[in-house]
């Protein structure tokens, strides 16, 4: 484990020995026995349940036993995505970070700040036997980020305290009281194949390095979505111009705006320049449109090896108007809580998944539950209408914001007082888990909190440091002054 004399030293040294642990999501058994082992070495009783959620007691500071038990909580898996050009194997191999000026990085990968970094500070507050504080249960979740299954799974009774403190946001400063809900609709297309007639002339086409980012917290900064803007690309050549579709796919997490699309097509060598001139007339005019959000996209173009056949070209044509037709980006604002994206949708990944089907996946968000079904309606009737066969599931609840939170305002108050600034509270377009917890308990009151944190489920995923310093600092000061009894 690499030793980067970061402060609060504790704390980022438990983040190390988080990175030298594989914890994608569905791969968090090594992360699961080290926190097991970890709070059974200190002496706390530690619970670990069926999927491996864990939960780790610690008592009250003496003279602090009169205080309300707060739960601390983060989720243990990361979001796994890399660099096209970086060999690294997330099921085994350690996340390396390196500081860059500011900022905390990682070589070529996500870093995992994202929930690792709540993860270790709540590590860090167990390990500390001078900090004054109520009895403060250390609540570890798995697959948060494809499902919010550790939470759903979770037993109510595992839910002991007053208080929850979620440590899983991202921007120092500001206190969340709410989040969406969402859903994701998975769209299977089924098609045949037909046998290509001799003399075509096989190109890739390759639109990547797209900022990508969160498809909650990013899906209002007019970021391109690299899926709509291959099949933008497709249909505007299938009006001009007679080609084959031999293959396509894009994205990756559902929970990501897709950076990389690519597919290989069929022309006749007759109209390969008139396509390339096509192609670069469309590159240039996308790089205008988005400037300012996309400064590294790339589009290329480069000949291919051929293929015998190509997707039956009604099954395609159904495919592309489909993935055309689909709504993606922001769907309706906050009408309570100004600039807060309502609702939304991500056009997440289009796969083949097997030799005649190609799945396409979706994710919606809203922090109102009518809105999320609505949305997620019209998401499944454009693929309906195209003749693919539509699953949806994955639903889970949004977190109302209740503005007279008794813990809210310990967390200003102790904010103010730290930092002679007023911390904002906010609500977020994004999934947490606390929808969840609130569902299964009810009396819960609820924030989220965190360090300032870009790029999350992208390699551009970056801690800044300072602000985790300030972070800390606010969370001992939170844990100190929590509320009696």
């Amino acid at each position: 484990m690499e030793h980067l004399h970061l402060q609060p030293e504790a704390l980022f040294n438990h983040f190390m020995q988080i990175c030298d642990i594989p914890h994608g999501s569905k791969n968090e058994a090594q992360i699961s026995a080290f926190l097991k082992n970890f709070g059974e070495s200190l002496g706390y009783e530690t619970i670990v349940d069926a999927v491996g959620n864990v939960l780790i007691k610690k008592p009250a500071y003496p003279g602090y036993e009169n205080r309300k038990t707060i739960i601390l909580q983060g989720h243990m898996d990361m979001v796994c995505d890399k660099r096209p050009d970086v060999v690294h194997d997330f099921t085994k191999d350690p996340i390396r970070p390196f500081v860059d000026g500011e900022w905390l990085k990682a070589q070529g990968t996500t870093l995992g700040a994202d929930n690792g970094i709540g993860v270790a500070a709540a590590m860090a507050v167990l390990s500390d036997k001078n900090l004054k504080h109520g009895p403060v249960n250390c609540l570890f979740t798995v697959d948060e980020e494809t499902g919010l299954t550790g939470a759903e799974a979770l037993d109510a009774a595992l839910l002991q305290g007053d208080i929850l403190v979620n440590l899983d946001s991202e921007d120092e400063g500001e206190m969340f009281i709410g989040c969406a809900g969402g859903v994701c609709n998975y769209a299977e297309f089924k098609h045949g194949w037909v046998e290509l007639p001799k003399g075509l002339f096989f190109v890739k086409i390759d639109i990547n390095s797209l900022t990508g980012g969160h498809s909650g917290d990013d899906i209002n900064k007019n970021r391109a979505n690299a899926n709509k803007l291959l099949n933008r690309f497709l249909r505007r050549v299938a009006g001009k111009f007679e080609y084959y579709l031999c293959d396509i796919n894009g994205g990756s997490l559902h929970n990501a705006i897709p950076r990389d699309a690519s597919a290989v097509i069929a022309i006749k060598s007759a109209d390969k320049e008139p396509v390339r001139v096509e192609f670069n007339i469309f590159a240039a005019e996308v790089q205008e449109e988005f400037a300012a959000t996309e400064p590294t996209m790339r589009f290329t173009m480069q000949s291919t090896d051929a293929m015998p056949r190509a997707i039956e070209p009604v099954a395609a044509e159904n495919l592309l108007r489909a993935l055309h037709a689909v709504f993606n980006g922001v769907f309706a604002m906050s009408q309570d809580v100004p600039g807060l994206v309502e609702t939304s949708s991500n056009l997440a990944s289009v796969k083949r998944t097997d030799d005649d089907t190609i799945l396409v996946t979706t994710s919606q968000r809203s922090s109102i539950i009518s809105a999320r079904e609505n949305v997620s309606d019209a998401v499944r009737a454009a693929f309906e209408l195209a003749g693919a066969t539509v699953t949806t599931k994955g639903r889970y609840p949004g977190w109302k914001p209740n503005m007279k939170s008794e813990i809210l305002k310990v967390a200003c108050d102790t904010y103010k007082e730290l930092f002679a600034a007023d911390a904002k509270i906010k609500a977020i377009h994004a999934g947490l888990e606390c929808g969840l917890f609130l569902e299964k308990a009810p009396h819960l009151d609820m924030i989220s909190f965190g360090p300032t944190m870009r790029g999350v489920h992208s390699p551009d995923e970056r801690l800044d440091i300072a602000s985790t310093e300030r972070w800390w600092r606010h969370l001992i000061a939170l844990l100190e002054n929590a509320p009696v009894k």
